[in-house]
């Protein structure tokens, strides 16, 4: 089983999977270019020096360019890729780290509001926070939801167990659906999923 099917109860299916936004990973890919950059300008001026000075600079240069990597980019990438927000049929996960790992699970019915925020350079990048506040003392803020708009409408809908209650508003246009077809019908026409 992949994950998160593992953790799943009977009759619980996966809504929606998501890692953190790719703007997490932009400072360590910055940082991996200069790492990059800058050991190879150092490894071209190393050429030039004296025996054994040209050996033991191009190690220092290694051994740091190394370090520089593994802290500021390696660990960064693994921590985004090992993140997980995961909407069930019946909670809300969150897991994170690949060795000291924590999680939490929200169920659906504890949910009291769901709420999203995001600024200028979040909208941009199509992001945002995703806050959930639920019976425990403090609101959770899960940061860099991608498209956090549509996770945010999605957990509303699952939360109400009607997928399309939002798409009711005018009751004046409300349509009588035969017994025979499938619940939940399609959206009225004209109007968006």
């Amino acid at each position: 089983m992949a994950y998160p099917d593992d953790l799943l109860s009977d009759y619980e299916h996966v809504v929606l999977h998501k890692h953190p936004h790719w703007k997490a990973l932009l400072l360590p890919v910055l940082v991996f270019l200069i790492t990059v950059g800058g050991g190879i300008w150092l490894v071209l001026l190393a050429r030039d020096l004296g025996e054994p000075w040209d050996m033991v600079s191009l190690i220092a240069i290694g051994v740091v360019a190394l370090i520089l990597l593994i802290w500021l980019f390696l660990a960064p990438f693994v921590r985004w890729r090992t993140t997980h927000f995961i909407v069930t049929t019946d909670r809300v996960m969150a897991r994170e780290g690949l060795i000291s790992r924590t999680g939490i699970d929200i169920p659906l019915a504890r949910i009291n509001s769901v709420r999203f925020e995001h600024g200028l350079i979040d909208r941009i990048v199509g992001c945002g926070t995703l806050i959930i506040e639920s019976a425990s003392e403090e609101p959770l803020e899960f940061d860099d939801i991608p498209r956090v708009e549509r996770v945010h409408s999605l957990l509303y809908r699952e939360i109400n167990d009607n997928p399309y209650d939002d798409f009711q508003a005018d009751h004046s246009q409300t349509q009588q659906y035969p017994v025979d077809e499938e619940y939940p019908p399609e959206p009225p026409p004209g109007r968006a999923r």
